[in-house]
């Protein structure tokens, strides 16, 4: 096992006044890179996985990132963490982060022993919308702008694992992401018209086109801070543009619950859900059928 942490080349977005002297610091890449024989899979170039921790667009939970990467470690997928940044840093500055880390791998595909047509993308509730917005936008010009005029097949993740997303900004949505994403907690910010287009842009359910990767969906039917709905809304646009798709809906268990397991936990008990603990299976038989 190899574990080093890189930069991610920088495309920030932000109001300079928001942002207190010194906070500029760049996003990173926390890399976990397989061996030969830390995992038993039998190929040599390895599938890879680049995991987005949730948090609202406001913090990043250490819950949702090294525990969750050991453990696709253990299913064969070299994998990678991202800190990306997150408000007063506004859209798409965490888009291109994650675009970004999915160039660098694919870039550094050879030299780090991973199948370049293998790579994944993942997120947790507001990191799910980050994931998913990168399977919905990296076809676009104006993305592309941002990032050097890049070609699309250069940030295209493979296949996306969405962990209790934040998709809508409707009557189920999370409005809190959705703020701290785009620089709207202010009623004075809510008021311009831009802002509402970028609403409808980051509304995902919206957008989804036969060019998104093959997704696999995750959720708890108890979860209140991110209702189910918006997994449906996501999997009923994926299933009628024709993008292969898997769902699981577990009837119990909290919002943000990681591996569902000790591991993950922080020593809070509600995070430990024994019925939701073989995920991480399902979704790694899936990206290996899928990819």
């Amino acid at each position: 096992m190899k574990e080093f942490t890189l930069t991610v080349e920088n495309y920030m977005v932000v109001p300079v006044d928001k942002v207190k002297k010194g906070s500029f610091k760049p996003a990173t890449l926390d890399c976990f890179l397989l061996d030969k024989e830390d995992a038993p899979a039998t190929e040599e170039l390895r599938p890879a996985i680049i995991i987005c921790p949730g948090g609202g667009y406001e913090h990043l939970s250490d819950r949702e990132g090294k525990p969750v990467a050991k453990r696709f470690n253990t299913l064969g997928f070299s994998t990678f963490v991202l800190t990306y940044h997150i408000a007063p840093f506004e859209f798409p500055s965490s888009l291109c982060d994650l675009a970004v880390a999915v160039r660098t791998v694919r870039e550094h595909a050879a030299e780090w022993g991973i199948d370049p047509e293998r790579i994944a993308v993942m997120g947790f509730s507001a990191g799910g919308h980050l994931a998913a917005s990168l399977c919905i936008h990296y076809k676009k010009e104006w993305l592309s702008s941002y990032l050097n005029n890049c070609a699309p097949e250069e940030i295209m993740p493979n296949a996306c694992v969405l962990s209790y997303p934040v998709i809508t900004s409707g009557e189920f949505g999370h409005q809190g992401s959705f703020e701290n994403l785009l620089g709207m907690q202010s009623d004075a910010d809510k008021a311009k018209k831009y802002k509402q287009d970028l609403v409808e842009l980051v509304t995902l359910d919206r957008h989804v086109t036969e060019d998104v990767p093959p997704t696999f969906l995750w959720h708890t039917y108890e979860d209140s801070s991110v209702p189910v709905e918006n997994s449906l809304l996501y999997l009923s646009a994926l299933i009628e543009k024709g993008v292969l798709a898997e769902f699981h809906m577990f009837p119990f268990g909290c919002h943000g619950l990681a591996l569902c397991n000790e591991e993950s936990s922080g020593g809070c008990e509600k995070y430990i859900q024994p019925d939701c603990q073989g995920w991480p299976e399902l979704a790694a038989r899936f990206l290996n059928q899928a990819m």
